[in-house]
């Protein structure tokens, strides 16, 4: 059937952790040969509304009925754009990629209204958070300065953050679905990493000149401290009172990628993350890297060893990245050549980084993930 997605189960086993570790560590030509090929992706994979994204072609058959709002998927398209206009402003180019990057952040501009999708479904916090980020390494990037563009952005961004504040769940956090009842419109439910996420974006937000509003951020960085656990790991969701005996998504195996962003929150925030601690995260991911392999690509959510999922594997890489590069030079020169490995082995050949079949959303997303991190890696 034309434009179906075709994926046959050997596809779908991922790397051993042993060839992945006795593979060679790429050299920094190899790195920039990966981020061309991810960018010459992105620009292909762009549509005509300047967009990345969209509801066809996906795998995955049980999501259909489960994610058919139309309102879900404008969140995720938006998201998505935030992603690739982030991961574009970062190749400082000109031409080609200086203007998909300027048809993306029009579709920004244009599409800053995104609702809540219905009483269970909380997706929107996804389009904020994102295009928050697109928007603030935009706003800073020296190509806009003086352009129409930037005026516009400057526009819509505190748009964007008054809708994530009113979305802020009752507890300071931020989810993406809203299990708890009943149902409120300050929704009750949230989770570590959607938190943590969101403060990065507010930290960049904040760092370009805007002003946020500065107990949206507490509460929330107040939430990630409460959600550290004993085993040096981090609360899936947020609960009341902590989990002391942590078992399976709670546990380091199951933390892996929540580490990485929840310390690179609590930095970009402006908190302390003693070095020892950074580095004893890094080396919970890598060290049981295989349970992030184990998860990529499998079809259905949490169906891994420790609920891991698919989806959390290129986020996990690129929050390490932030992690990476606020460590002094000899432990970058440590960890960076670990994380240029883990994810241009998952690089295909049409230059695309995918870890979880989510609609035609994957590619880019995951795509984008992966040159933020490895550009970062480039550049340190």
């Amino acid at each position: 059937m034309a434009g179906l997605r075709t994926v046959t189960w050997l596809a779908l086993v991922p790397v051993t952790v042993g060839a992945a570790r006795a593979a060679e560590l790429p050299t920094a030509e190899q790195v920039r040969a990966g981020v061309e090929r991810g960018v010459a992706f992105l620009l292909r994979d762009q549509n005509s509304d300047g967009s990345w994204g969209g509801p066809q072609d996906s795998i995955t058959t049980w999501s259909g009925p489960t994610w058919s709002n139309p309102e879900t998927h404008r969140a995720w398209k938006v998201a998505t754009t935030g992603l690739c206009v982030a991961a574009l402003v970062r190749m400082g180019g000109s031409g080609d990629v200086a203007a998909a990057t300027d048809r993306g952040i029009r579709y920004l501009i244009d599409n800053a209204d995104v609702k809540r999708p219905n009483e269970w479904d909380t997706m929107n916090n996804w389009a904020y958070i994102y295009a928050l980020e697109g928007l603030a390494d935009a706003y800073v990037c020296p190509r806009y300065a003086g352009s129409p563009l930037r005026a516009q952005i400057a526009e819509v961004v505190p748009r964007y953050l008054a809708s994530l504040a009113r979305f802020q769940s009752i507890n300071g956090g931020w989810g993406y679905l809203e299990f708890d009842v009943p149902r409120t419109r300050r929704p009750q439910w949230a989770t570590s990493f959607m938190t943590a996420s969101a403060v990065v974006a507010l930290a960049k937000v904040r760092d370009a000149g805007f002003e946020i509003d500065q107990a949206v951020l507490e509460r929330a960085v107040r939430i990630i401290h409460h959600c550290r656990l004993p085993n040096g790991g981090y609360s899936y969701h947020v609960r009341t009172v902590p989990n002391l005996h942590p078992e399976y998504i709670d546990m380091v195996k199951g933390s892996l990628s929540r580490i990485e962003v929840c310390q690179a929150a609590l930095l970009l925030a402006g908190h302390e993350v003693p070095s020892e601690e950074m580095v004893m995260g890094l080396g919970h991911f890598f060290r049981e890297h295989k349970f992030l392999e184990i998860a990529m690509h499998k079809p259905v959510p949490h169906e891994a060893y420790y609920y891991n999922s698919g989806y959390f594997y290129l986020f996990g890489h690129y929050y390490a990245a932030l992690v990476i590069e606020r460590l002094d030079a000899q432990e970058q020169a440590r960890w960076w050549p670990e994380l240029q490995r883990e994810i241009l082995k998952v690089q295909q050949d049409n230059g695309s980084i995918w870890d979880y079949d989510v609609h035609r959303y994957d590619r880019p997303y995951g795509t984008a993930f992966g040159l933020m991190a490895l550009v970062r890696s480039l550049r340190s």
